[in-house]
């Protein structure tokens, strides 16, 4: 077939079958009522395939031009002087957290023992590296119907050895970054926004509209299939912060000192001229290590689908506004019985789900298990409160390793009563209003 065409004709010819193919074979068909909904699901079209395929026809396969091009457009898109691709959402929490004990931020530097302020509703990825490294996350409670930090506690928690908030913007609704931001000004804290499950959401700050994971020092976010974008595996970590960003480099290609691109050989001109540490001087810069880092890359075929998935967002943000919209309208007559999302002030979120909170006398395991039924997925705030957790039975014991400001009663709400469905982009209005019809359902019962 390919006998008389040149190398770039047949890529083209290739491309074409497998736009052909995704077309034919990966339509959705329309929704009909009692066909399971779920939370999330990746929307996608032939441009995603026809990249993918794309790439791995350089089988480069490690992080190269799509990623570059990935970077470089998701860097435009939020406003951010600097952002690295990495392999998933829980690694750029990681590299985001581990580039704060780097000892090139000196005083600034977390130290183990030191404490990071955080909240134990939500995913156990924005905690973990804390606890990791031997750091202290110290752990407030929540708001309802925002289900974001509260920020009255945060005058609470802090101390003498506090050095950091790290917290997420809860399903797509940012927290209160206003308050947050000059807490951590006042007493010269690091701020990392876990912004996995908001990408796309706005907050207005002294007159400027920006996005989350924009406002504190590093941002992060994730392309794993449910969220807002998708490349299966995959996430960033973003700053504007030249130096973090060198520190964010580092950690995540094994902790080097060299700052050569994949398949790039001296690019700073002083491979073997200058002396690092103890080694040898003119030992090869490429092998010269600054930090305990990791290899947490993705690879180019991940970059491919997201480059395409990029296109797209803008519109995914918008029928996830719509969606959320659509369905909290049709759920007003049952306010009485659930308590409904409502998005922080000052804020436009990118929203990741619909928050529900059951009201005393109605049981979140029967609406539950009756919604399931009727085939809509749902699913809990993640943890619910993540130190009730089997993880956390050492540390409950000895009394250590944690500390918690207050007793956490709306976290302990959320683990008992809180559920939520999707809205995300996939869904028709004919899909928003089933969930809407069988949720009243369950709560009438």
């Amino acid at each position: 077939m390919f006998e008389n065409m040149t190398e770039t004709q047949a890529r083209s010819e290739i491309l074409k079958y497998v736009g052909e193919y995704c077309d034919k074979y990966h339509k959705k068909e329309g929704f009909k009522e009692g066909q399971r909904i779920p939370y999330a699901s990746r929307v996608y079209d032939k441009a995603e395939m026809i990249n993918l395929v794309d790439s791995s026809l350089e089988f480069w396969l490690t992080s190269g031009r799509y990623t570059d091009e990935f970077e470089k457009k998701l860097a435009e898109y939020l406003g951010v002087k600097y952002c690295s691709l990495v392999n998933s959402g829980s690694s750029a929490n990681l590299n985001a957290f581990m580039a704060l004990t780097s000892p090139l931020l000196g005083e600034r530097s977390v130290n183990r023992g030191d404490e990071v302020i955080t909240v134990a509703a939500g995913f156990p990825t924005t905690a973990t590296p804390i606890i990791q490294y031997g750091a202290v996350p110290v752990f407030v409670d929540v708001t309802i119907p925002q289900y974001n930090i509260d920020v009255s506690m945060l005058e609470k928690a802090v101390s003498d050895k506090t050095k950091a908030v790290m917290v997420a913007h809860t399903l797509g609704n940012p927290f209160n970054l206003k308050a947050v931001k000059e807490f951590c000004d006042k007493y010269n804290l690091w701020l990392i926004e876990d912004n996995c499950d908001a990408l796309g959401s706005k907050y207005m700050l002294d007159g400027k509209e920006m996005f989350t994971g924009t406002v504190g020092d590093i941002g992060t976010s994730s392309f794993y299939p449910p969220h807002h974008m998708t490349m299966g595996e995959g996430g960033a970590v973003y700053t504007n912060n030249p130096l973090l960003n060198k520190i964010i480099r580092s950690l995540r290609d094994w902790g080097r000192d060299c700052s050569c691109p994949s398949g790039v050989d001296n690019f700073c001109g002083h491979r073997f001229d200058r002396q690092y540490g103890e080694l040898p001087l003119g030992y090869d810069h490429k092998y010269v290590y600054s930090h305990f880092g990791y290899n947490l890359k993705a690879t180019d075929l991940q970059a491919a689908v997201g480059c395409a998935q990029l296109e797209k967002f803008p519109s995914f943000v918008e029928r996830r506004k719509h969606n959320f919209n659509r369905l909290k309208n049709a759920l007003k007559g049952v306010d009485d019985k659930l308590i409904l999302p409502e998005p922080c002030e000052n804020s436009d979120p990118s929203w990741f789900g619909f928050l529900i909170t059951c009201k005393n006398g109605t049981d979140r395991n029967e609406v539950v298990s009756y919604i399931e039924a009727k085939g809509v997925q749902t699913r809990m705030l993640f943890a619910g409160n993540l130190i009730k957790h089997p993880c956390f039975d050492q540390m409950r014991k000895s009394g250590e390793g944690y500390r918690v400001i207050g007793s956490l009663p709306n976290t302990d709400r959320i683990m008992k009563d809180t559920f939520w469905v999707g809205v995300y982009p996939g869904m028709d209005d004919e899909m928003i209003d089933y969930m809407a019809k069988v949720i009243c359902e369950a709560v009438s019962k």
